[in-house]
């Protein structure tokens, strides 16, 4: 897996100061994506231990609130078993600190219904995130005035609540 950035302190994808991962690779193509260059699966530099223990270290911070995978799209196949070691790694030294994922693709139809049967990294992956917000990017349903999503089409799901009782619930912000 490549990765086009790490930010060491976001406050603009997810609640509260957090760490994120913007990986490379990105089969969408959304029209008017804010991260285009992101698209190229080889965009950046390798996701390596090195970049796992810098995410840890940056996270190692009282006000730092948890982690968000972006990108790119964190739930191409490639990218999940990127980032299934670091989101292991996080929780096991935060457990007390959140991760957030952004995703083109739907929870239900396509993480859910599809990759868990065909992928055994997704229900893994999915274990370790606590809020999703999925959907493609469409600019004709842009809405700056959201929080945390670019578009009124995106959801953000309470991914925890969701598996435990087997339908969509929304994440209160």
């Amino acid at each position: 897996m490549y990765y086009a950035d790490i930010k060491k302190a976001d406050v603009a994808n997810g609640v509260g100061v957090r760490v994120s991962v913007f990986v490379s690779g990105c089969t969408h193509h959304c029209k008017d994506c804010f991260n285009k260059q992101a698209w190229d699966f080889h965009y950046g530099n390798e996701f390596t231990e090195r970049e796992i223990e810098k995410v840890v270290n940056l996270m190692d911070h009282s006000y730092v609130s948890g982690l968000t995978l972006l990108g790119g799209e964190p739930f191409e196949h490639v990218n999940q078993q990127g980032l299934l070691p670091l989101v292991k790694k996080v929780k096991e030294k935060f457990p007390n600190k959140n991760i957030w994922c952004y995703s083109g693709y739907t929870f239900e139809k396509d993480i859910i219904e599809r990759m868990c049967k065909e992928w055994k990294e997704t229900p893994e992956l999915l274990s370790y995130i606590d809020v999703l917000v999925d959907g493609e990017f469409q600019e004709d349903k842009k809405d700056i005035k959201l929080k945390f999503r670019g578009s009124s089409n995106q959801r953000i799901i309470d991914v925890k609540k969701s598996l435990k009782n087997n339908k969509t619930v929304l994440f209160d912000v």
